[in-house]
């Protein structure tokens, strides 16, 4: 990284997916590489996604076995056992021991009902990172945005000082994400 450049970290919540694929061959042919923030899937499609992240050089992060809010922020000991299905699914099928973590709706949700100092504390005191984002998000709103307002809203701050970590999503019905996301990646 030269001084005056600035970084955009491209991120990926809530696959495998069939959209994952996509997303995939995409960076590939941008000769681009990505985080994703895997949910937990067992189905043979899932475990081969899983594989293919890794196998392409990018990296894979823990975000949730379930994604379900209520349950992963019931308490401490609910989050730590999601925290760990996820770890060893993911360890399983990839070899890849994560030490990345994004909470699902972000380490300041107001939807937890356990206090997120505690959450973070423990997620460092396992030795992993957390890691939020500055940028995007708008692929998550319902109904779901056309991928020209997903592009216009990421490409929007692109002239900002500050390196961006871009929140997308590769869920299944996330399709106006990868539509935008050659645009993105240019911009």
């Amino acid at each position: 990284k030269v001084e005056s450049q600035k970084v955009a970290y491209l991120t990926f919540d809530d696959g495998p997916s069939s959209n994952t694929d996509k997303v995939l061959d995409i960076l590939d042919k941008y000769k681009i590489k990505a985080t994703f923030f895997v949910i937990g899937r067992t189905d043979k499609a899932s475990i081969k996604r899983y594989k293919e992240i890794v196998k392409r050089g990018h990296s894979i992060g823990l975000h949730s076995l379930t994604h379900n809010y209520k349950q992963i922020y019931a308490n401490l000991e609910a989050f730590k056992k999601d925290v760990y299905a996820i770890r060893d699914l993911v360890k399983k099928y990839t070899g890849v021991d994560a030490k990345i973590y994004r909470f699902p709706g972000g380490s300041s949700n107001t939807v937890s009902k356990t206090d997120m100092n505690v959450l973070i504390k423990w997620i460092k005191s396992e030795g992993m990172e957390y890691y939020d984002w500055n940028l995007g998000g708008t692929d998550a709103t319902r109904p779901a945005p056309s991928a020209k307002a997903i592009y216009n809203a990421i490409a929007r701050y692109s002239g900002s000082s500050t390196d961006k970590i871009v929140l997308m999503h590769d869920a299944q019905d996330k399709v106006n994400t990868v539509k935008a996301l050659p645009r993105i990646i240019k911009k």
